[in-house]
């Protein structure tokens, strides 16, 4: 089975001034991620993405087999993601030569994952045999119960209402913040959506612990302390 990992890191950030290669714990950012990949020895290949030349290079010194030039509209502060990740995948078969049956997406913002959680996303794709995995952590704010909106008058009212009234937010249905750690795709769901969600979507469930994004400077502080705290 060929699965595919891609590592997408624009060079452009507002947050974290060039956090993808700013130096977490004696490593690039990006770095925690592409070892990570390596760990799980599930990957054929390992691919980066990235505008920035400074990424690839780094990247590439770091044992990725392909660094993948991106197009400079692909770059913009409002690029999504998914082409991002195509463009990746279908260029990374070219240089190959081989087609991916899975493609896993590891975002270079979210280090404190373990390489098991990759391991068991995949794992969930396969035995589930869905359309994609996406991960995500419980959420510590309930749109039944205290997650509030503004509507067109510009009064609060809480975001999803249920016919029963909520009183205790251990009561309302669970809800999960995507953590946009792993996404996890058969290859053809993931070349022609363009969305994440199917009808299929599961989520591999990740502690808090584990699923700081990183997109400003106290994000980094957070994540530096819990990577201390493990005497990574």
């Amino acid at each position: 089975m060929n699965i595919i990992c891609t590592i997408c890191a624009r060079g452009g950030s507002k947050g974290v001034k060039n956090k993808n290669v700013r130096e977490l714990m004696g490593k690039p950012l990006i770095v925690h991620s592409i070892l990570q990949a390596q760990e799980t020895k599930l990957f054929t290949t390992i691919s980066v993405s990235s505008d920035s030349e400074e990424i690839l290079k780094t990247a590439l010194h770091w044992g990725v087999d392909y660094a993948i030039k991106r197009p400079m509209e692909m770059a913009t502060d409002t690029a999504a993601k998914l082409p991002v990740i195509q463009h990746c995948v279908i260029e990374t078969e070219k240089l190959s030569g081989q087609t991916a049956d899975i493609i896993v997406d590891l975002d270079a913002t979210s280090p404190l994952r373990f390489a098991e959680d990759i391991d068991n996303a995949v794992k969930l794709l396969l035995e589930k045999q869905v359309s994609n995995v996406i991960t995500g952590a419980p959420a510590r704010r309930s749109p039944y119960f205290n997650l509030v909106e503004l509507d067109a008058n510009g009064n609060a009212m809480l975001s999803k209402s249920l016919q029963k009234q909520i009183v205790r937010r251990q009561d309302s249905p669970k809800c999960y913040d995507m953590n946009a750690s792993i996404y996890v795709w058969q290859r053809e769901a993931l070349l022609n959506n363009k969305s994440i969600f199917n009808k299929d979507t599961l989520l591999y469930v990740m502690p808090e612990a584990r699923s700081i994004d990183i997109d400003s400077e106290l994000d980094f502080e957070f994540v530096e302390f819990i990577m201390r705290s493990r005497n990574i």
